[in-house]
């Protein structure tokens, strides 16, 4: 992975790069989405994506292409090589997915696509607030906002960057930004039109905000909004974005348990565990693994009791 790229020019080698390799390499990385939404990153090296990467499109990079080819080449490369970088973060494999990420940046700027490369700094933005660090976040989400703002067509892009800077500020406690950067995210979303954004793009939709927006209430201590939101993000498919959805229902799960309501707090936690044993993510598992530590106190309870055993022989420490 130690190719140094500064912009994309024609390039000549081994094999000539066409539309049917792009192709090919886009429908990899919708592969790659699908299957990290739905199985986790748990199995980030071994997966056929990764491979992918490895055997196919690092090769094409030494290819023969023209300008115009050789920066559609880097855009989705940067693509697949973030996505690589997201699911080995996903099985809390920092160092490696930190690399992935450095990497999808330079793919991203040799293409001369800004796009890309806020999109790949925002998902660092996520990276960083995920683990602890919420100002660190908010300025790399800032970044990509900032760099991207005055181009057409990147409404999402920009909408997801507002997205991430709402999720840090609302960890950090930062109850105006948190709430000025989730209206002007959504905003956005609403004015993204269709033929407009890059298709890569298309799964981050209302209900894809609106389950972020839930964790966003709940760090803010604001229960109902939390529980609103939740409801909007019903509409997400979980044998589709099962990750995704078991996630928000734990953090719906630890909302009813802020409210001491035991009852609703158990049951959607059980929905929660049901999709995430589907799962192999340790940083989706945590979620779960934060429920049972706020239900600590409660040990007692027949049904706490049951729910923790339940739960330990579900999701494994980490997988």
């Amino acid at each position: 992975m130690g190719h140094h790229f500064d912009a994309a020019t024609d390039h000549r080698g081994t094999r000539r790069v066409g539309r049917e390799d792009l192709d090919q390499l886009w429908q990899a990385v919708e592969d790659a989405r699908l299957a990290d939404s739905r199985f986790g990153g748990g199995n980030w090296k071994s997966s056929s994506v990764a491979t992918c990467l490895r055997e196919y499109a690092t090769p094409l990079l030494q290819g023969t292409y023209t300008e115009e080819t050789g920066k559609a080449l880097f855009r989705a490369t940067a693509e697949l090589t973030r996505q690589i970088g997201w699911s080995a973060f996903d099985a809390e494999h920092h160092g490696a997915a930190q690399r992935h990420f450095i990497q999808a940046l330079r793919l991203a700027r040799a293409a001369g696509d800004i796009h890309v490369g806020a999109y790949v700094l925002t998902t660092m933005s996520l990276a960083a607030f995920l683990r602890g660090h919420p100002s660190e976040a908010v300025d790399m989400a800032e970044g990509a906002y900032e760099r991207a703002k005055n181009l057409p067509g990147g409404t999402k892009v920009l909408s997801f960057a507002k997205l991430a800077q709402a999720r840090a500020h609302a960890r950090a406690g930062e109850a105006n930004e948190a709430t000025a950067a989730l209206v002007l995210s959504e905003n956005l979303l609403d004015q993204a039109r269709p033929d407009t954004h890059p298709a890569w793009m298309n799964y981050y939709t209302r209900e894809r905000l609106a389950t972020d927006a839930t964790e966003i209430y709940r760090d803010l201590g604001r229960s109902r909004d939390a529980l609103a939101w939740s409801r909007q993000a019903d509409a997400m498919p979980a044998d589709r974005y099962t990750r995704a959805v078991g996630i928000r229902l734990a953090v719906e799960a630890s909302v009813h348990l802020q409210n001491d309501d035991l009852d609703q707090g158990l049951a959607v936690a059980d929905r929660s565990v049901r999709l995430l044993s589907q799962v192999r993510s340790a940083r989706a598992h945590g979620y779960v693994h934060d429920l049972t530590t706020l239900l600590a106190p409660r040990q007692r309870d027949k049904r706490v009791a049951a729910f923790v055993e339940h739960t330990r022989r579900s999701l494994p420490a980490t997988s």
